[in-house]
């Protein structure tokens, strides 16, 4: 089974549906700014970075989107301002890291030995309903599932994962609070290898106030795992709230201080105008987006399309 038809009428409308504030905001402010404007001037420049600066796009990023604005009109000749949003389009899905769109569950089939996602984020940023999500994701497009409760640290942790564990169908390796994450982590994947498991994902602490601490814990995660699955962890998903703006930046440049994050889950970008982080945070990283939360239902976690984010979000209907 193709793991997603990310094409698909239902599958774009939720995403129109879900990037709708941003969108409006950031066109609100993009036709005020180029009214009565015929070409792409300085001041439209100028505007422009105000718009995507309040769109909480991130300075850098700005930056370089505007010059690259500006090295397309020089070359191009004549650009009218009708053809901004075109060029926001392509300029900014050029500068999004991506794989090739739709591989995921093609790499997970392809591998030798189950999967392993290693899930990072601070506590309240949608971490445990992420990984409920990603296993009716994957379970849906015929992959057998496991999870892992290594959250050891927050109360509840364990039985919320396994709330969603049973809600999903899928099995969960826990042990009691307090336990140690790696040992969890360790049993986890020896379970994963002996059921055949095609995908495992681990739920970390999220205690980002202490940086050493949770580096040291993560890097013994990951030391135990390979024990058990040399090539684990396959991926270190980190998961941020899109609704927080500027503050997931932080907690982005944070995390990939104490660890090496090689993919991202932005959440919570339906019923927010701060969609902009998307963009700026996987630019800033050189991470790829892999997956955007759009609302609280388990089919409302979409993986990411480049292309179809910013053309949802810039183009005009």
């Amino acid at each position: 089974m193709r793991f997603l038809n990310i094409f698909s009428k239902e599958r774009k409308e939720k995403l129109d549906n879900g990037l709708e504030k941003t969108k409006k905001s950031f066109l609100d402010k993009l036709s005020h700014a180029v009214v009565g404007k015929s070409t792409i001037d300085d001041d439209v420049l100028d505007s422009l970075e105000e718009t995507l600066l309040t769109s909480d796009v991130g300075v850098d990023t700005t930056l370089e989107i505007i010059n690259r604005i500006k090295t397309r009109v020089a070359r191009d000749k004549y650009v009218g301002i009708k053809e901004l949003n075109r060029l926001l389009c392509e300029e900014i899905a050029d500068m999004l890291s991506q794989k090739v769109d739709g591989s995921e569950v093609e790499d997970i089939k392809n591998s030798q030995y189950p999967y392993v996602i290693l899930v990072v984020g601070v506590n309240g940023v949608g971490k445990t309903t992420t990984i409920a999500k990603l296993a009716n994701l994957f379970k849906k497009s015929g992959l057998k599932v496991m999870l892992g409760a290594a959250d050891t640290f927050r109360a509840a942790a364990i039985e919320q994962l396994q709330f969603w564990g049973d809600k999903v169908g899928v099995p969960v390796v826990k042990q009691q609070m307090g336990s140690d994450p790696a040992s969890v982590a360790f049993d986890t994947l020896n379970s994963a290898v002996a059921n055949e498991a095609d995908v495992v994902i681990i739920d970390t602490a999220g205690r980002l106030h202490n940086k050493v601490a949770l580096m040291n814990e993560l890097t013994k995660i990951k030391n135990v795992a390979k024990k058990v699955i040399s090539s684990a962890p396959n991926e270190v998903l980190l998961v941020l709230d899109g609704s927080t703006g500027q503050n997931a930046f932080e907690q982005a440049r944070q995390f990939s201080q104490a660890t090496e994050v090689n993919s991202l889950a932005i959440t919570k970008l339906d019923g927010t105008a701060k969609g902009g982080v998307v963009i700026g945070i996987s630019n800033m990283l050189k991470v790829p987006v892999k997956y955007i939360g759009l609302g609280e239902k388990l089919d409302d976690l979409q993986p990411f399309n480049r292309k179809e984010f910013v053309e949802s979000l810039f183009n005009r209907q």
